[in-house]
């Protein structure tokens, strides 16, 4: 075989190769956002800057993982309205939203035994006096 052969052998493998790539990527499905509604989020950081600092003038941990009992300790006073959203970032389709509303005195625990073993982003948004609080805390379970 000579130069020319082997050369013109080289770039068929090459684009051969390169479309084997492109048919992959464009067959696959599995690939989630973050959010769906990323840019309505982004807006609104602002908001989003002004509970976090809302929060971080608190004298208590609100948001608190115990990993023996695996669950969530919320210390929210009575009264306090929130949204409690758990995040896999590896899988969308884990996500999952929970509405609270504080009607006892004491620390609330949310269970999260039912959910997947890995890493996850909890993000505790809630309402007390008025005032709007965001706290986030990165767990693995």
């Amino acid at each position: 075989m000579d130069w020319g052969k082997g050369i013109l052998l080289t770039i068929f493998a090459f684009v051969a190769f390169i479309m084997v790539l492109v048919v992959i990527s464009v067959k696959q499905d599995d690939i989630h956002l973050v959010t769906e509604n990323y840019y309505e989020k982004e807006i609104k950081y602002q908001e989003q800057i002004e509970r976090e600092k809302s929060a971080s003038t608190l004298e208590r941990e609100v948001l608190v993982y115990d990993g023996a009992s695996q669950s969530m300790v919320l210390d929210l006073p009575v009264g306090a309205k929130g949204n409690l959203q758990l995040f896999r970032p590896s899988d969308a389709r884990l996500d999952q939203e929970l509405i609270l509303e504080i009607t006892e005195a004491g620390k609330t625990l949310v269970p999260l035994k039912n959910l997947k073993p890995g890493y996850w982003r909890v993000q505790l948004t809630w309402s007390e006096g008025g005032v709007d609080y965001y706290q986030e805390k990165k767990i693995h379970i």
